[in-house]
């Protein structure tokens, strides 16, 4: 029960934020056959539930293959995109409307006892996607696969504002009648794009992206894909840190690769502060070091006041935090404060105190501490400032092994050390600039 509550206090945040915001989900083909299937359908539901604007586009490339083998047709591609002829759009359309149907069965569900219950969904499919042809490339003809021309971005968002839920299928339809298949990850990014959605969230069979050594990538940033996709040149991955970046390029803030085979993985992603199992890509930068201002008093609070009562941190009330917050320099993550330091240049000499410094336990281990001892000295040293001093009872190793040599209260200047508190007995290092 715990665990639950506090699971439930710290999405509320999240909760708020994307409530009557715009998100597109696409969830491919395979995604559709999983057996975690149900669990992502409660998951969207939920997310409508909370005030989400949701778009989903889905794909059928593994319904079109069984059709395709069915029927004893040899599917064709050129640079991974298929060619559809006549014999194949019908399978493509017989696949597609099928997997429609299906979805709109599933978001229509109100059994009593289940996720679904008291839903009451509305859910709207339709030619929301005027497609052209690829046409000719390399001497191959792609005949009926096509390319999104224009999304009807007001008739989306006219069935968004009624609280229904838009179902985009992988086809296209063109001004004289024609139907073109379209790759779904395609239709998701323009989609996207064009109805300034705030989120574009992309499942795929893994758990977001791996670096070289297999570690989960949590964060992308656009400088860092071309990287990226030349390592996974050929896969599915490719296929969808490709569109995040279009996306990214196109103006939407953030866009999220997930897995469809882990349950929750959409919950965690989005309603907690470290995601889940996936990757952000994202113009924004999701942790940054900055100097603090009067609004992130309460922030610094919240992160001092444990170690305070513990006693490893000199008590400040907020009157004193309020008229000396322009001292502290502060890393943030998504809204939250993880970590601080202030500096606060000594009166009547050429050094300066390195105080507060302090980190969230849950980030611990991540260098920040590292970055913001190098904040504070850059700052001392563009003040004029000689040497750094800094006053700890718990951590003098740590001061010690970056350069901080022992040093006593005579060293101290006047200002300082007519403050010193011989009761808390600090012990006190020293650092030439």
């Amino acid at each position: 029960m715990h665990n639950y509550v506090t699971w439930l206090r710290d999405s509320s945040p999240y909760i708020n934020a994307h409530r009557d915001r715009t998100f597109v989900v696409m969830l491919p083909g395979d995604g559709l056959e999983d057996p975690n299937f149900a669990n992502i359908v409660h998951d969207l539901v939920l997310l409508h539930s909370l005030g989400v604007r949701l778009v989903l586009a889905f794909g059928s490339r593994p319904q079109i293959e069984a059709r395709l083998a069915a029927r004893g047709i040899e599917p064709r591609f050129h640079r991974d995109l298929r060619i559809t002829d006549a014999a194949t759009l019908e399978c493509v359309i017989d696949a597609v409307g099928s997997m429609r149907i299906a979805l709109e069965a599933r978001l229509s569900m109100d059994m009593a006892a289940s996720p679904m219950q008291g839903a009451r969904l509305r859910v709207a499919s339709g030619n929301f996607i005027t497609a052209r042809p690829i046409g000719v490339h390399d001497g191959v003809d792609y005949q009926h696969t096509g390319e999104v021309r224009r999304v009807d971005r007001k008739g989306i968002g006219r069935l968004l504002d009624e609280r229904t839920i838009v179902l985009l299928s992988p086809l296209g339809y063109s001004p004289t009648g024609e139907i073109f298949n379209i790759a779904c990850e395609d239709i998701a990014t323009r989609a996207a794009i064009d109805l300034e959605a705030d989120k574009l969230v992309l499942y795929g069979s893994e758990r977001g992206l791996r670096d070289e050594s297999g570690k989960l990538v949590r964060e992308l940033r656009p400088p860092q894909i071309p990287a990226y996709l030349e390592r996974l040149v050929g896969t599915y991955q490719a296929e969808l840190l490709d569109a995040a970046a279009q996306a990214c390029k196109g103006g939407v803030r953030r866009s999220h690769v997930i897995s469809y085979a882990e349950d929750g993985s959409l919950l965690n992603e989005l309603f907690t502060r470290d995601g889940g199992d996936g990757t952000l890509v994202t113009q924004e930068q999701f942790e940054q070091l900055r100097e603090a201002t009067i609004e992130d008093v309460g922030g610094l609070i919240d992160l001092i006041t444990p170690l305070e009562e513990q006693g490893i941190l000199v008590r400040r009330s907020r009157e004193v935090l309020e008229r000396e917050v322009e001292q502290f320099s502060i890393v943030e993550r998504d809204g939250l404060i993880i970590a601080c330091a202030a500096l606060y240049p000594i009166a009547d000499s050429d050094s300066g105190e390195l105080a507060c410094l302090a980190v969230n336990p849950e980030y611990r281990h991540g260098g920040r501490g590292d970055e913001l001892l190098e904040r504070i000295e850059a700052r001392a040293r563009k003040l004029g400032l000689k040497t750094l001093f800094v006053l700890t009872t718990r951590t003098a190793h740590w001061f010690r092994e970056r350069g901080f040599e022992p040093s006593g209260v005579e060293r101290l200047p006047a200002a300082r050390a007519s403050l010193y508190n011989f009761q808390r007995n600090s012990k006190i290092f020293e650092k030439a600039l």
